[in-house]
């Protein structure tokens, strides 16, 4: 093969063209109406030995390793991007069904899995725990730019960015149980709420000791803050996994708690993590479909067995998980009928089933196979009609306003400034001002204000209008005199 006669020079041509068209696919999935974690698995099964032969890959613990580490940046940078304001008002009912929801819907599947396969109840219940949870990085990137209402969009990130430890701590305890016949899984529930809880704990200490370091180490170049983050999502992980806790729930809680803070270089930090997380994305994706092989998957009964237990995970396991997770909370008919479609697999379920090969028990490679199968009919089928099934269940909301504009800044290093990012909108109290009229700090300049997607030179005459988007040049020291002055809001005659 291409891959073994060449050596370095090799690799490295092909490491280029694989991002190359990972990329290329990015740009067109949308436009195609296809995921694109869809395109980067095609890619990788493209390329591989069953496809043009360039690359022959079959390490599922090399596998397992990219995929552990893709999800750490994945989940991190989801967090970041995650509202507290928004997610603190679903955070009840994501974590039920971050939870209660993963078991309901894992016995479901598992119990099917074990008429349907011909296994032991123990191993269809195994398929039935690695398919269980939701996905975030199929998630995050099928709800990102799309105009679905924001209570839909945060419980379905919230649950995405939660339940991987649910279905990991029933993957590995039912391996244990398969490979240690005397071991009982009533014995292991007391380690689920120990590795939540560190989770939980240790998740919140390095987020707070992450802002802290951040805002408070004087770094030579701003370009060393960003990789400084990521420095700290990974030690999150690791120290956590160390210490007996999850630490997927520690990186999403982590990076919950550094997106909702101040930092300094917010943006710098933001834009890394965001073009970091596809990168990761795309050599995930690409190795879990380098790691298939199409002539294995794509067989009749291999086909048969994933189109029923996909069938029953979409069509009842899911909704059932949904409406019993979801009782007593306010939840319309439409909206439970919603995040019951939109419930994505994506990585973790093939990133889970790995591990019963790396720990060779039977039936782990026809499991691994169909596990495959699920995900892409999952992605396939609800993560192309996602935006259609909002519209027909009326919930799409207002359209993201997402700033296609950026200011490049020389890093200025010690020099203790940075640019700030605002946008007004109706309730600000400099919305209809002149510029000459704000009492903005003396260390604070209007650099630029984005209007429309049009730059507006500022000068004293300028009026502050409803959107704009206000890029601000000022001192540290100033800083939260300036936040105090931006985030006045409108009073109104009535005093509201």
């Amino acid at each position: 093969m291409l891959f073994e006669s060449f050596g370095t020079d090799s690799f490295l041509l092909i490491t280029a063209l694989l991002f190359f068209s990972g990329i290329l696919v990015a740009r067109f999935s949308s436009r195609w109406g296809i995921p694109s974690l869809v395109l980067f698995i095609l890619v990788g099964m493209l390329v591989g030995s069953d496809g043009l032969g360039l690359i022959y890959f079959d390490d599922a613990r090399v596998a397992q390793i990219i995929g552990v580490f893709s999800l750490v940046i994945i989940l991190f940078e989801g967090g970041l991007h995650t509202k507290w304001s928004t997610v603190r008002s679903v955070a009840g009912p994501s974590l039920s069904l971050a939870t209660l929801g993963v078991l309901i819907t894992s016995c479901i599947v598992g119990f099917a899995a074990y008429f349907i396969l011909d296994i032991r109840l123990v191993e269809g219940l195994l398929f039935g725990a690695i398919v269980g949870s939701t996905d975030a990085a199929a998630v995050f990137a099928a709800l990102k730019e799309r105009n679905i209402k924001a209570k839909m969009g945060a419980t379905l990130e919230a649950e995405s960015g939660t339940n991987d430890p649910m279905a990991v701590f029933l993957t590995l305890s039912l391996i244990e149980l398969i490979i240690m016949e005397d071991s009982s899984i009533f014995m292991m529930i007391p380690t689920f709420f120990i590795q939540m809880g560190l989770g939980l704990i240790l998740g919140v200490a390095f987020g707070k000791l992450a802002s802290f370091s951040i805002n408070h180490i004087k770094l030579d170049s701003s370009a060393l803050y960003p990789i400084f983050s990521v420095a700290f999502a990974l030690i999150t992980y690791s120290v956590t996994s160390f210490a007996g806790g999850s630490g997927f729930l520690a990186v999403y809680v982590a990076a919950l708690v550094i997106g909702n803070s101040e930092l300094t270089y917010r943006y710098s930090i933001f834009q890394f993590n965001e073009g970091f997380a596809w990168m990761a994305q795309i050599l995930m994706f690409i190795i879990l479909g380098l790691l298939v092989f199409p002539g294995q998957l794509f067989t009749l009964e291999i086909m048969i067995n994933g189109f029923l237990l996909s069938a029953i995970l979409i069509i009842i396991a899911r909704p059932a998980a949904v409406f019993v997770s979801t009782i007593k909370m306010k939840y319309s008919l439409k909206e439970k009928t919603f995040l019951s479609w939109a419930g994505l697999r994506g990585a973790v379920p093939i990133v889970l089933a790995t591990f019963p090969i790396v720990e060779g028990l039977d039936n782990s490679q026809t499991l691994f196979n169909i596990v495959f199968f699920v995900v892409l009919t999952s992605t396939l089928v609800q993560g192309s009609t996602i935006s259609y099934a909002a519209n027909l269940l009326d919930l799409v909301g207002p359209k993201k306003d997402v700033p296609h504009h950026s200011i490049e800044l020389i890093s200025m290093g010690k020099a203790s400034a940075e640019m700030i990012q605002y946008q007004t909108n109706r309730e600000s109290a400099i919305v209809g001002k002149k510029l000459r009229d704000v009492s903005f700090p003396n260390r604070a300049n209007i650099s630029a204000i984005i209007r429309n997607n049009q730059v507006v030179t500022p000068y004293g005459e300028t009026e502050i209008k409803d959107g704009d988007f206000l890029y601000i040049l000022v001192e540290a020291k100033y800083k939260e005199q300036l936040k105090k002055i931006l985030e006045q809001k409108t009073i109104h005659e009535d005093g509201s």
